[in-house]
């Protein structure tokens, strides 16, 4: 029962210093979206090309210098999307990362830094126009999707973080072809009813105030 009670107390006594001990801070996010995210059907029907998107927001940093874990997250404006038919589909929203990090200190000045974590995305808008082999259909978006978010990246004079950072959906992005019609295109035909996940690179840049 004394060694029960003496775990007990070294628990409570860590759960109190610990968050004494750590370091927050407040800084803005930015960076570009690198979405790669059909399947090889859309790909050979749709002429799918890869978009490039941006992300921009307010930022939280946790650290606990002397084991070197935290915890960030992020609010911020988020467009995605894909390139298709010669138009794009354009996915715009709030985009809310949550990351455990585990950082390895090189110096005073600089450390690496893992990171790992949920990531949830809003969209603005309910669906889009495709138009392909001159016909034209919605892709309707979710409401919401939930991803993984893998990442790697580095702390510079204390103020400065910049990641790379893999984003793997766990839920559709959207779905295309809606309208109960027959069609008169082999594109529209192949990708009808057919969902698709965005697959998405980023690359960041953070100041921490």
């Amino acid at each position: 029962m004394k060694r029960i009670i003496s775990v007990l107390m070294v628990m409570v006594a860590v759960a109190i210093v610990v968050p004494l001990q750590a370091q927050i801070k407040f800084g803005v996010k930015g960076g570009l979206n690198l979405a790669n995210t059909l399947s090889d059907t859309w790909k050979d029907k749709a002429n799918a090309d890869n978009y490039t998107g941006f992300f921009i927001g307010p930022m939280v940093d946790l650290t606990v210098p002397i084991v070197g874990l935290g915890v960030d997250g992020a609010l911020m404006y988020s467009q995605k999307g894909n390139k298709l038919g010669g138009g794009t589909l354009k996915q715009q929203g709030i985009e809310i990362p949550v990351n455990l990090k585990y950082s390895l200190g090189l110096g005073s000045l600089a450390s690496v830094y893992l990171a790992a974590g949920p990531s949830f995305f809003f969209n603005f808008k309910s669906d889009d126009n495709l138009t392909l082999e001159s016909v034209t259909d919605k892709v309707k978006y979710e409401n919401a999707e939930i991803a993984l978010n893998l990442g790697v990246g580095v702390k510079l004079l204390k103020h400065l973080q910049v990641g790379v950072n893999y984003n793997m959906p766990f839920t559709e992005s959207a779905k295309a072809g809606i309208a109960d019609k027959d069609y008169t295109s082999e594109a529209w035909k192949a990708i009808r009813g057919k969902s698709f996940k965005t697959k998405v690179w980023q690359v960041s840049v953070a100041y921490m105030f």
